[in-house]
C-alpha cells in the first residue's frame, strides 16, 4: 500500500517535461531534423550517393531507409505527445495509439568498412537521430513504462505504413 503511494507522489521528470512547455525545444528539435534530413535527402544527399562505389551506395540506400524510418517514429511520437500536451488528445488515447511508434531503429555498424566512404554530413544526420532516439525512447519508458510489452505488440502488427498513416492522422485529428 505504501509502495503505489509513493508511485502517485512520484514526480517524473520526463512526463513533466514532455506535458509542459518545456517540452517545445524538444519537439522543434525533432521536427527541425525531419526537415533537415529531408532538404539533405533530396538535394546535397542525392548527388553524393552518385558519387560512392556500389557497395557504399549500397549501405547508403539502405541507412537512408533507416534514417528516414526513425525519423518518421520519432515525429510520430512527438505529435502525440504534443496533442496530449494540448489538450487535443487524453493521455489515455495517447498510450493506445503510441504502441503503434516503434523506438528501437537500429543502424548499421560504424565498422563496416564501406561506412567511412559515406558522406559525413549524412553520417552526422545519422548520429543525431540515433541521440535523438535514445532520448526519446528514455523519455517514453519513464512515462510509459517498459518498452517490452510495446514490444510485443509492434511484433503483431500487419502493416506499418499504414499504421504510421493511420497515427500521423489522429495526431493531426483527421480520422
Amino acid at each position: 500500500m505504501a509502495e503505489a503511494d509513493n508511485d502517485r507522489n512520484t514526480v517524473k521528470l520526463a512526463e513533466h517535461r514532455i506535458f509542459s512547455q518545456s517540452f517545445r525545444p524538444l519537439y522543434d528539435e525533432g521536427m527541425g531534423l525531419v526537415e533537415e534530413t529531408a532538404v539533405y535527402l533530396d538535394g546535397e544527399g542525392r548527388s553524393h550517393a552518385k558519387s560512392l562505389s556500389r557497395k557504399a551506395a549500397t549501405l547508403y540506400a539502405a541507412e537512408s531507409m533507416r534514417l528516414t524510418t526513425r525519423l518518421m517514429q520519432i515525429a510520430s511520437w512527438l505529435l502525440l505527445q504534443r496533442a496530449a500536451n494540448s489538450g487535443e488528445m487524453t493521455r489515455d488515447q495517447v498510450a493506445a495509439e503510441k504502441v503503434k511508434v516503434r523506438l528501437d531503429t537500429t543502424s548499421a555498424k560504424e565498422t563496416v568498412s564501406e561506412w567511412d566512404e559515406l558522406p559525413q554530413s549524412f553520417c552526422t544526420l545519422v548520429k543525431r537521430s540515433l541521440s535523438l532516439q535514445a532520448r526519446v525512447r528514455r523519455m517514453d519508458e519513464e512515462i510509459y513504462g517498459s518498452s517490452a510489452d510495446i514490444q510485443t505488440e509492434n511484433t503483431l502488427l500487419t502493416n506499418p505504413v499504414s499504421d504510421q498513416l493511420s497515427l500521423l492522422a489522429t495526431a493531426f485529428g483527421r480520422h
